[in-house]
């Protein structure tokens, strides 16, 4: 690969995808992309374990994110945004956006929710129509507890919203087993597509509040997207070549499993863990249990300015380490590992950010 992506997405994109990516289009009102359509929809059914059907969106994350606000409330209406990290934020945003009346569950950076204060907002606010929560919050590389979630809120009337945009895959999901209503991903993550499709998984329970949502919306409208699915179609024009790459992506990842997938990106994520705390970083989350299989977010010292580290990796090794967002944003670096890394592929970043620090240390 000409540039190691170290970030919490887009990853490296695989060569048998690669591949896939440089084929010749399809035209997708034809009988060998419903083909497509349809095998895609099953396998998709398997990785968000659903009976349910899974709309392709040609969208980034953050589309995925507008589309279940805009198909599932109506201007006015109570919810609820359990917010851990930037990305809870932006569901704050986007409601808000959308003129809904949003209660907010804030949490500091590092920490995930508790859930007597979701059970204390209910008996506040009982009109509560929906709960948005991230599954994985990359700016902070917490792992929120959607189980014990989803089995509250299923004695609720109120709608589960789950962004697993940088948690599918990686991690265990069960969009039906943890009474999910509505389950957002997207493919430049553990899918290790480029960016560009959203995928929405939607419960029985989800469906029937389409009808009476009342905001506005044309191309993101669900109902659109669920009527065209039954004769194998989008209903306006796919990202082709992606859904395609997405059909072998889905293969792969279905041959291996992704409970293997899981249990590899736990073990590389420790491994990072260690080699980061070797040379003087400090782990930002310390318990085992509420940590993420995507990025490891460390804490700098005085020994690091992160601005001139992310600069030389990229500049010098073609490597590329995201900073840290909000209050960190000069504290913290994140190393992603979506891509398919190996402990020799972190030894090899390691020794360059002892490179650095030597550097550094001469430079004074």
């Amino acid at each position: 690969m000409s540039k190691k992506l170290f970030t919490p997405g887009p990853g490296n994109v695989p060569q048998l995808i690669r591949v896939q990516l440089a084929k010749d289009l399809i035209h997708h009102r034809m009988s060998d992309y419903r083909s497509i359509l349809f095998n895609v929809s099953d396998k998709l059914k398997k990785v968000f374990k659903t009976n349910s059907d899974v709309l392709i969106l040609t969208s980034s994350g953050t589309g995925a994110m507008e589309s279940s606000i805009v198909n599932l409330f109506s201007k006015n209406d109570e919810v609820l945004v359990i917010n851990t990290g930037f990305f809870g934020e932006r569901f704050i945003e986007i409601c808000s956006t959308y003129e809904l009346n949003v209660h907010t569950l804030n949490y500091n950076w590092g920490e995930t929710y508790q859930l007597q204060d979701v059970k204390d907002m209910f008996i506040k606010f009982p009109h509560i129509k929906g709960v948005f929560i991230t599954h994985h919050e990359t700016s902070t590389g917490i792992l929120n507890n959607i189980e014990i979630l989803g089995e509250y809120l299923h004695t609720t009337n109120a709608l589960l919203i789950v962004d697993s945009i940088s948690g599918m895959i990686n991690h265990l999901f069960d969009f039906d087993g943890w009474h999910i209503d509505c389950a957002l991903a997207s493919s430049q993550k553990g899918f290790l597509l480029p960016p560009g499709l959203a995928f929405v998984a939607l419960s029985e329970k989800a469906k029937d509040m389409l009808p009476q949502s009342k905001l506005p919306k044309y191309y993101f409208d669900y109902q659109k997207y669920l009527d065209y699915y039954k004769k194998g179609q989008n209903p306006y024009t796919p990202a082709i070549s992606l859904v395609l790459a997405l059909d072998v992506a889905l293969d792969t990842i279905l041959d291996k499993q992704i409970t293997t997938i899981v249990n590899e990106k736990k073990l590389l994520r420790q491994y990072v863990e260690k080699r980061m705390q070797e040379v003087g970083f400090e782990l930002f989350i310390k318990d085992e249990s509420l940590k993420g299989n995507v990025v490891v977010p460390v804490l700098t010292n005085d020994s690091y300015d992160v601005d001139k580290l992310v600069a030389f990796l990229d500049n010098r090794y073609n490597i590329s380490v995201s900073k840290g967002q909000g209050k960190f944003l000069n504290s913290m670096l994140r190393i992603g590992i979506l891509s398919e890394f190996t402990n020799e592929d972190i030894d090899d970043l390691i020794n360059h950010i002892i490179e650095f620090k030597a550097i550094s240390i001469n430079d004074n």
